[in-house]
Order: structure tokens, then sequence, then C-alpha cells
């Protein structure tokens, strides 16, 4: 025999695997069921309806409405889960089998209850690994044979909370009463449909429920969301507006480099904005318009694809060491295409097909391509920074040796920082399967908008238009940046011993001040005699 703890995560687990509950233009928090069929798992069969975090309602002196308008006063500061238009089909076999006499020929439970209380459930306190009563199982008056084992909880009389739908006679469809069930306790819920008559193996299930929290509509692990995305319009806004400053001040003296790197702004700015629109939606009306959600989840694939390929042609040292990309654009541009629709088909899935508190199969295939082209990413921009900073180095070129070398340690910690957290995120995924620390799940995608903005942030103000911009502009194969404004008398050869010996000497001491921006070297004491 099996613990109780470990039976009821083997259901509850097998039930967020089993059921795949994304479909393409569905909405948020109204959870839909076409004709959907119930699986068997020990001696019970079972729909998974739902699941999502929901507050306590903060209002709890009204009774809930029993309609539709969700424009209703009372709506204000409630939170609850109300059955909608709910029926069940069972087949025409199993109805011809019963007597058209009877009053209850089949019963369906809804059951209601917080993933903490989840060993409620079920019937291993009897020793038993049924979750529906059995005759031996009812001897001592415990449960009723024929429904779900629940155990009340003593803190919390009524819940778990089950509502029966009975089939009546011969007919073949039975329709849940409409009704709404207040939250008055803040927790992961789950909603379950239930049956223990084995006659009624093949019953459908049709119909929606609806899940609200006491500000709106949004499930609780997305609701802190809104108001980072609007912070995070605020803080692209601000940004956007002090580079156009920037831009407007210098525009004489812009460089190809700031157009792409204005392009990364607006679309950041867009991105955000469009987000917290669609969230604001969301929470105002229980539904997620397709229009503006395409339109953020492109706008998201677009700047993280376009964000990576400036981060690439920036260590390349593109418009600072070569003047074009030449021959690898095609190659650079085929990497762009394949990872904007590896992430755009991830940020479908995310937020077009996943309506509950969890993530699906679909989500887990489609990261790895995505992970595995921002490797991609990470591999060529380091290795193309490698070369930067070679050619520099040859170069003399001690100005923009010292810029690569500041966006080398940013990338560098940026890069760490994701390394660790990829490290958290698994060890929060692992340590919670049923999503029971969902109000702090809004913190992982949060991370990495973050850490996107401060690079870019890092780009801005290493590249910021200035009056010289050919300090760090392209400007062909000289020896060092500092000496572009030497002029050479005669035809090429420098006159006079003096001028050599002095420039002999200022060469020398400008490759020991480039050795020790790397830490390559000292300067010895002969060095600093001369």
């Amino acid at each position: 025999m099996r613990y109780r703890k470990d039976k009821c995560d083997l259901i509850i687990g097998g039930l967020v695997l089993i059921v795949s509950s994304w479909v393409i233009g569905v909405k948020g928090s109204i959870h839909e069921y076409k004709n959907e069929a119930f699986i068997p798992r020990f001696n019970s069969f079972f729909f998974h309806g739902g699941s999502e975090g929901l507050y306590a309602s903060k209002v709890q002196d009204s009774p809930l409405p029993l309609s539709n308008d969700t424009n209703n006063k009372p709506l204000n500061g409630k939170s609850f889960i109300r059955f909608e238009t709910i029926t069940f089909r069972r087949t025409k076999e199993a109805a011809n089998k019963q007597n058209e006499m009877q009053q209850s020929t089949g019963i369906v439970e809804a059951i209601i209850v917080e993933v903490k209380d989840r060993n409620m459930i079920g019937g291993s306190y009897l020793n038993s690994e049924a979750i529906c009563c059995t005759p031996a199982l009812a001897k001592d008056g415990s449960c009723k044979v024929g429904e779900v084992i629940i155990h009340q909880d003593s803190e919390n009389p009524g819940w778990p909370k089950r509502i029966q739908t009975s089939f009546e006679g011969k007919n073949e469809e039975a329709s849940m009463v409409l009704q709404t069930v207040e939250i008055n306790k803040t927790g992961m819920y789950y909603l379950y449909f239930m049956f223990c008559n084995p006659e009624l193996q093949g019953t459908l299930i049709s119909g929606r429920s609806v899940w609200r929290n006491p500000e709106g509509y949004l499930p609780g692990k997305m609701a802190p969301l809104m108001t980072f995305y609007g912070l995070m319009s605020l803080a692209y806004l601000i940004l956007g507006l002090l580079w156009f400053l920037c831009f407007v001040q210098h525009w004489k003296d812009i460089i190809q480099l700031h157009y792409h790197i204005t392009a990364v702004i607006g679309l950041g700015m867009c991105e955000m904005a469009l987000w917290y629109f669609e969230y604001a939606n969301f929470n105002a009306t229980g539904s997620r318009p397709m229009g503006i959600t395409m339109w953020a989840v492109t706008f998201s694939a677009i700047k993280k694809t376009v964000s990576r390929l400036l981060l690439l042609v920036v260590s390349m040292g593109y418009g600072v060491v070569r003047p074009t990309l030449g021959g690898i654009t095609s190659k650079v541009l085929l990497l762009g295409v394949v990872y904007f629709l590896a992430s755009e088909a991830l940020e479908l899935v995310e937020h077009l097909g996943n309506i509950n508190d969890f993530s699906g199969k679909a989500r887990i295939f489609l990261v790895l391509p995505v992970a595995l082209l921002d490797s991609c990413f990470i591999v060529w921009i380091f290795s193309s920074l490698s070369k930067t900073l070679e050619k520099l180095q040859i170069r003399r070129s001690l100005a923009k040796l010292e810029l690569y070398r500041k966006f080398t340690n940013s990338l560098a910690v940026s890069v760490l920082l994701s390394v660790a957290w990829i490290g958290y995120e698994l060890y929060f995924n692992a340590s919670d399967p049923l999503s029971e620390l969902w109000r702090r799940a809004w913190i992982i995608p949060a991370f990495w908008t973050i850490l996107a903005y401060l690079l870019l942030t890092v780009i801005c103000i290493l590249w910021a238009p200035s009056n010289n911009p050919t300090r760090y502009a392209y400007s062909g194969e000289t020896l060092d940046d500092e000496e572009e404004g030497l002029s050479l008398t005669g035809s090429g050869v420098i006159v006079g011993g003096d001028l050599v010996s002095k420039l002999e000497r200022k060469e020398r001491k400008a490759s020991i001040a480039a050795d020790h921006v790397f830490g390559l070297g000292e300067v010895v004491e002969e060095d600093k005699r001369e």
C-alpha cells in the first residue's frame, strides 16, 4: 500500500500531465469544455476542469449573483468559480439500461479542492487506494457507495467542495445547475469532474466554468505581470526619450549602428505596451482577444530576435572594425529567421493556449529549439567578440579597445546571471510541480525582461551619439586612433630623428597600456626608466 500523500500527488500530478488544455483562441479565465471525455484512474473516472491561483474575496457581506453580467457591482472584491451551461452526455446504451421511473440513475460530481488539501480526497486513511467509496469502505459510515471519498477540513467546513448532478431515468443528458462558489481563502485551486459508476463510461462534458479574482479575471499567477508590464512600459518610454534627445542633439553625427539601437528601443516600447493592454483587457473581461494577443506575441518574438542580432553584429565589430558584415550576412539573417519562428511558436503556446496555472507538454518541446538557438547566439557572439578584440589589440585602437572591454564584461555578467537564473528556474519548477508557489511564479518571466532591458541600456550608454562619432566608427586600417590626426611630411617618409624616436616610444607605451587592459603584462622597470 502507498501512503496517502504519495497517492494523491500521483493522482493530481497525473491529471496535470495527462490533460492537455491548450486550444488556439480559447478564453483566459473562462475554461471551456467541448465534448471532453473522462479518464479512468483507480476505481473512478475524472476530467480536469481547470486550475488557477485565487485570492480570497475582499468583500464577503453580500451574496453573489447568478447571472452572466460581469459588470454587476456585487462582483467587485469577490473571488469565485462559477459553473455555466455545464452538460453531461452519456452514451445511448448506458441510458437504455436504466429504469425510466428512477429519479437518479447516475451521479457526476464537481469537486473543488485547494492543492494543499489534496490529501482530503481518496480512501488511504482506510488502507485503500480507492477514490470512490465501495461497499466495504462504507461499512463504518464514513462515505456513501458510488460517491467520491472526501474528508472534510475541520478548519474550513464544507471544503473540499462537492457539487452533484444526477441523470434522471433514461435521459442521455444531465445539466448542472447554474451556481457560483465563492472563494474565501487564498490558494491554488483545482476543479475535477468525477463519477464512480462504470456504466457511465463514455460520458462527455460540455460547457464552461468562470474563474475570478477580487481584482479581475486574471489568474493569480499572471495578475502581478499586468503591473510589471505597466512599469516596464514606463521604463522603455524613459529610455526612449533620453535616447531620442541624444539622437536629435547629434543627428549630424549619427552612424548606422544607432538606427539599429533605435529600432530595438522602439520594439521594446511597443512590446511592453501591448502586453500591458492585453493583460488589462484580460483582467476586465475574462477573455483574451485574438488580435491584441497576436500582436503582443509577434512584437515580443521580433524584439527578441532583433535584440540578439544587435548583440551579434555589435560583437562582430559592425561599424567599428568592419564597415559591412560581408559574406556572413546571409548566415546572420538565416539564424534570425529561424529564431523568430521558434520564438513565435513558443509564445503562441504560452499565451494563446495555456489557460491554467501550469505549463503543458507542448511548451516543453518548444522550449528546446529556442534554448538551442540561444546557445548558438551565445557561442557566435563570444567567438566574434574574441576576434574583434584581437583586431583592436593589433591595431592598438585604445578607445575602441576600452569600449569593447566594457561591453564584453557586461555581456559576460549577463550570461553568468542567465545561467544562474536557469538553474534557479529548474529548481523552482522541480520543487513545485503543483504550482503551490504560484504567487512567486511571475518573477521567472519578469527576470528575463529586466535583464534584456539592462543590457540594452548598457549598449545605449556605450554607443550613445556624440560630437565625435568617428572615435568609435570604422576608420580603415589605421594603427592607432590617437595617431589619426598626425600629419606626415614628404612622400610618406617621416623626417627627423627626434620625431622617429618619439613615435617609437609612443607606440611602445600604447602597446603596454593595451596589455594592461586585459591583464597581459606589467610595466617593467626598464620601460619606466625610458
